[in-house]
């Protein structure tokens, strides 16, 4: 899970304490699957939440690659790459990174094929684009609107013609934060940002688990 860096007296954990050192306490602290998911379940009902998911998300993405001409994907904000060993596993190429040192480790221990590192949303850069740039349930942990909206810019600027941009959040129309580190954002604002560098919003397909409201929202680079 990527996050931001700077201090919020606000924020999770205790006064003082950054939100990486939070995300890296979490990985360090909850199993692989409570780390990333949803620390309200229980394993059973995470393991449930993480598989569907994941075939939402393949739905979108694709289940099969070619081997002549993969698929290169993006997993920005990976955690422990449980979603990133998937899509490798399904053939295609995939570079993940995140914020927290103790979930690439973590991720790096387990191999599976995608190559990791560590840089947070706006630091990524790349010597090739993506055919699909995914970031799931990562930007809703970012409250402060300008490290939002770099890191989105960013993750954009990554993205080849007629390429996707997929991001997960609610589908509302007006800001709502939940607890002490969730903001979610409204389509608009995604559009607001995404719309003059080219990408157009395609799709929103919600998980569709139990009273979860988040949900994918696609945005395809037309231009």
């Amino acid at each position: 899970m990527t996050d931001a860096t700077r201090t919020r007296p606000d924020g999770p954990g205790t006064p003082g304490h950054t939100v990486r050192t939070y995300w890296d306490t979490r990985h360090r602290e909850r199993d692989d699957l409570a780390s990333g998911g949803h620390i309200g379940l229980d394993r059973p009902g995470n393991e449930i939440f993480y598989a569907v998911r994941l075939g939402q998300l393949l739905t979108l993405i694709g289940d099969l690659s070619s081997p002549a001409a993969p698929l290169f994907v993006l997993d920005a904000g990976c955690g422990k790459g449980h979603f990133a060993r998937a899509l490798a596993r399904c053939g295609h190429h995939v570079d993940a990174f995140d914020t927290s040192g103790e979930a690439i480790g973590r991720a790096r221990a387990e191999g599976g094929g995608p190559r990791y590192a560590f840089a947070a949303l706006d630091e990524w850069r790349s010597p090739w684009l993506y055919d699909v740039v995914l970031c799931m349930d990562v930007l809703f942990h970012v409250l402060d609107d300008e490290e939002w909206a770099a890191g989105l810019r960013n993750l954009a600027s990554l993205v080849r013609i007629t390429g996707r941009l997929i991001v997960t959040d609610e589908n509302i129309d007006e800001p709502v934060p939940r607890g002490d580190y969730i903001l979610h954002r409204p389509l608009a604002a995604y559009r607001g940002e995404l719309e003059p560098l080219g990408l157009s919003h395609s799709l929103f397909r919600p998980y569709g688990f139990r009273e979860n409201r988040v949900g994918f929202h696609v945005f395809t680079r037309t231009s």
